[in-house]
């Protein structure tokens, strides 16, 4: 079995990130940037996968920037077998996304694509989506755990009302949550290992149009003060006066 698993390369979701003055974009100077979080449990999975001997070769792609190309690295560190940079410098949303995935698809024919659900950067959930309804391929979604019975991938996600397990003919899609996974601590073999594996960069198919843009970034406004009460009364007195009852 083949894997097609994305990458997005976003800023350190642990990192404090201002908006710039005039509201245009984000002010990343002096940033680090990581894989997305939900694509390195992604990574992870088919890594597992490959190990437990139900995959064979494991591609990551990214698309964007050459700087890129340094998270491509860590995800062949971790265990992917090759990378595949599309080069686009323009500014991409989801739908943008999921066309420029789709041609890469096409392309490589995995049997299984794996993405994060989501990035920590524009929280959109909605590539893998748009990508399963693009190619016609059965998705599942937030996934908790994923198993491998021949051709046949079982799915188990987590609900508001339990467990659903879900049983997807290959090729499909299925999107990582938190639960699946803890990503392992990449040793310096992997690293040294990585540095040889093949990187191929091509240029986009094209130029999707873009859907939505961001017309505006703006802080955050600041936290009120708590402050505490004595009583349940003064609890929901102190409510009634927000108007929130």
């Amino acid at each position: 079995m083949k894997v097609l698993v994305t990458v997005k390369r976003v800023i350190d979701p642990y990192a404090k990130v201002r908006p710039l003055p005039d509201g245009s974009g984000l002010d990343s100077g002096g940033a680090k940037f990581e894989i997305n979080p939900f694509d390195e449990i992604a990574v992870e999975e088919a890594v597992r996968l490959k190990e437990a001997g139900h995959v064979t070769e494991i591609v990551v792609v990214s698309i964007g920037k050459p700087e890129c190309e340094e998270q491509l690295r860590k995800a062949l560190a971790m265990g992917a077998d090759r990378a595949i940079l599309v080069e686009y410098s323009s500014d991409l949303d989801s739908p943008a996304v999921a066309t420029l995935l789709t041609e890469v698809v096409n392309s490589e024919s995995p049997d299984l694509i794996l993405l994060g659900k989501q990035a920590t950067d524009d929280d959109c959930n909605q590539v893998g989506q748009m990508l399963a309804g693009k190619l016609g391929y059965p998705q599942a979604t937030f996934a908790a755990k994923i198993s491998i019975n021949g051709s046949t991938v079982e799915v188990t996600r987590e609900t508001d009302s339990g467990e659903e397990v879900l049983a997807l003919h290959t090729p499909c899609i299925v999107t990582t949550d938190l639960r699946l996974n803890e990503p392992r601590y990449i040793a310096l073999p992997g690293i040294i290992k990585a540095r040889s594996k093949p990187l191929i960069r091509q240029p986009a198919s094209g130029n999707p149009a873009l859907k939505t843009r961001v017309t505006e970034y703006v802080q955050p406004a600041a936290r009120e003060a708590g402050r505490k009460v004595a009583t349940v009364q003064e609890l929901a007195a102190a409510i009634k006066d927000r108007g929130a009852i």
